[in-house]
């Protein structure tokens, strides 16, 4: 398997030192996810499908208080 490409946001601050980067896992329908401070520890691996949902949740603000 290939490493990953780690993405960050465009939305990060200008040092890229503050913000969640992602993955794609070739070919595994899983996504990584990392803290960009941290990169050497471990990522979270969840499947692309969730994380879409998750995200779309964010989004229309069914996650805020």
């Amino acid at each position: 398997m290939p490493h990953p490409q780690w993405r960050k946001s465009s939305h990060s601050t200008p040092n890229g030192q503050n913000c969640v980067e992602l993955a794609d896992l070739h070919g595994a329908g899983r996504v990584g996810i990392r803290d960009s401070k941290h990169p050497d520890l471990a990522h979270l691996s969840v499947p692309r499908r969730d994380l879409t949902r998750f995200t779309a949740r964010i989004r229309t603000g069914a996650l805020d208080l």
